[in-house]
This record gives C-alpha cells, structure tokens and sequence, in this order.
C-alpha cells in the first residue's frame, strides 16, 4: 500500500525501490512528502475498509454454475431469495 500511495501523490515517480527511494523517469532521486504519504494511506485503507462487504459476499456467493443451477431448478425469484440472504448478511456500509 505505501508504494500506491507514493504513486498516488508524487506523479513524477516512475521507480520505487524501499532501499534506494524513488526516483523519475531519469532516474534522479524525487524528495517524497511523508506526511502527503501518510494520509493518502489513511484513505487507501479507509477505502479498503469499507469494501470488506464486497470482499465478504464474493466468498459467500455459490460459484456461477451453482447459480445458474439454482435458476434452472428455481427460477429467478428463487435465486434472488438466496442472493438476498447473502446481501442482507453483509450490507453495504452507510
């Protein structure tokens, strides 16, 4: 996440080496702002965060030859039910 978020903040940065630094695209050494760094991986982790329910409904979810299976045997409406249990266990966050 640090090197995103050098990226992030410091555009002329094309190389990241933890020892060496960064540098640009020739190959001079670029001065990073700490504290620029420092909040921009306070947001990356914010909106790693708050996509944990993604993350958590992608594991819960039946693999695609399940869901069609259940579409088949159940219709649409029968899917959605058990796609809503799964929804509703792990909603979006406000």
């Amino acid at each position: 996440m640090n090197h995103e978020a050098i990226r992030n903040t410091h555009d002329n940065v094309i190389t990241i080496d933890d020892t060496e630094g960064a540098t640009d695209v020739n190959g001079n050494s670029v001065t990073l702002d700490q504290s620029l760094i420092d909040a921009e991986i306070i947001r990356l982790q914010a909106e790693y965060d708050n996509a944990q329910y993604a993350r958590d409904r992608a594991e819960a979810y039946p693999s695609i030859a399940d869901q069609l299976d259940k579409i088949y045997h159940s219709g649409v409406a029968g899917w959605k039910a058990d796609i809503k249990v799964i929804k509703d266990a792990n909603p979006k966050p406000v």
